[in-house]
């Protein structure tokens, strides 16, 4: 059923160099993806079916915390050219493209759930008029895009329809915090498709991304999908092998920073992603190891390396529970914990799998009451932790507030602001000068003014 696309020609002729294309799911990925190529001039529908958000969105209210997005989809939409919108036949009746970038949330057992996936299949059948490319952008497993078409060809087929699609896989590699600009500016742009003519139609609608380098990378459907998973898979494992290092380095009194530096220099290795600390946590981590290790499971191939990855990113987490218990005792009764950072990382407002849900909770199993400051993340964080929680924890409007009547200060979230804090303040309102820092932020020279440190490999 599928086809050589009747538009290439228009595609390519067009006077302004553009397509029409429809975005559904206005979630993390497709506010940004929507935002992004409409900032190229691109007319973009972005389809959702949560009547509330879509109108938020045209309102300039953003769902999710992201640097520069909500100027970049003002701008856009004052142009017309990013339009929100619950109705998916007038976008479809409108576009050339379809990318479907709805969530992939993680099952009971590790697998990917695809309920969203295949209800904007069944979505778009039913409301497709004309021959179309539909690119999957969400994280899928292998095998998923050639079902996703079969679903749709089937539903067209049962209408007697006489339209025919093709499919390709686009994965997205979007850091949280940097999502903009590694949109705009992508290292690399993956695209997995069965015919040469789709990749050069999803060639020239990414070119304008990158004009300095070709930076296209063409292959089978299936080996996109995978390449996805591969590379959360293999980031996730430098953190949680680094973390392990960090750990030996507590017990033989080696400091992590200076095998960081020795390790990193090696440009087979590099520096990015061996960093210690506290844990890994968002949405992409933690979801496509389990769910790369459900796929072997359900190939009939037992991994080995995946789901310790796993379990060392859970023991980590723990990390500074250990370390304030062997400070203070299993019993934090009538203790005060100031806790600075709840996202899993700077820059985003995003707090799922995040250490914080862990460290707080435990303080508290544990007796103790927490007093919490995060510039953003402070609504999102009230939404994740548990509401027999919500009574021990007093959240602040400043870094500084938290501090007070406090025995220690555990800091979580490497924000810009705690990097430099003034520890004369620290020293007044802290009731005992006792930091855990859960990132390695700080230098041990303030130990010289009367501070302990407790860091992680250091």
């Amino acid at each position: 059923r599928s086809t050589l696309f009747p538009y290439t020609t228009l595609f390519r002729s067009n006077q302004r160099g553009i397509v029409n294309i429809t975005v559904i799911g206005a979630g993390y990925v497709g506010i940004v993806t929507c935002a992004c190529f409409s900032k190229m001039g691109n007319k973009v529908y972005c389809v959702d079916i949560d009547n509330q958000k879509i109108n938020n969105l045209k309102n300039n209210i953003m769902p999710i915390y992201e640097p520069n997005l909500k100027t970049l989809v003002k701008e856009c939409q004052n142009k017309n050219d990013l339009l929100f919108t619950n109705n998916l036949k007038e976008a479809l009746d409108d576009s050339n493209i379809i990318f479907i970038a709805v969530g992939t949330p993680m099952d009971d057992d590790g697998s990917v759930n695809l309920d969203y996936i295949f209800s904007a299949a069944r979505d778009i059948a039913n409301n497709i008029t004309r021959d179309s490319l539909v690119v999957v952008k969400s994280t899928v497993p292998v095998g998923t895009c050639f079902k996703i078409k079969k679903y749709i060809e089937n539903i067209l087929d049962e209408k007697n329809s006489s339209v025919k699609i093709n499919i390709a896989s686009n994965p997205e590699f979007l850091k949280e915090g940097n999502a903009i600009e590694d949109c705009l500016h992508p290292d690399r742009v993956i695209i997995g498709c069965d015919n040469y003519e789709i990749y050069e139609i999803l060639k020239d609608l990414y070119s304008s991304f990158v004009l300095n380098h070709d930076r296209f990378i063409f292959m089978d459907i299936k080996s996109a999908e995978m390449t996805k998973y591969v590379s959360n898979a293999m980031l996730a494992t430098k953190i949680s092998f680094m973390n392990e290092i960090a750990n030996i380095c507590d017990v033989t009194g080696v400091n992590i920073k200076n095998i960081r530096l020795g390790v990193g220099s090696d440009k087979r290795i590099g520096y990015d992603y061996i960093y210690s600390g506290c844990g890994y946590g968002g949405s992409c981590f933690s979801k496509d190891v389990r769910a790369l290790i459900k796929t072997a499971e359900n190939n009939g191939y037992r991994t080995n390396i995946l789901p310790n990855v796993e379990m060392v990113n859970k023991k980590q987490k723990m990390l500074l529970i250990r370390k304030i218990v062997d400070k203070f005792g299993e019993d934090l009764s009538a203790l005060n914990f100031a806790i600075w950072g709840l996202s899993f990382k700077p820059d985003t407002d995003d707090v799922r799998e995040a250490t914080s849900l862990v460290v707080i909770s435990e303080i508290i199993k544990k007796g103790g009451k927490v007093k919490v400051y995060d510039p953003k993340a402070q609504s999102e964080f009230k939404k994740e932790i548990s509401n027999d929680y919500l009574s021990s924890i007093e959240f602040t409007n400043n870094r500084y507030d938290a501090l007070n009547d406090c025995d220690a200060l555990v800091l979580i979230t490497e924000w810009k602001e705690f990097r430099n804090p003034d520890f004369d303040i620290l020293s007044k309102r802290l009731k005992r000068k006792i930091i855990f820092d859960g990132r390695n932020i700080y230098n041990k020279r303030i130990i010289n003014l009367g501070f302990e440190l407790y860091q992680i490999g250091c």
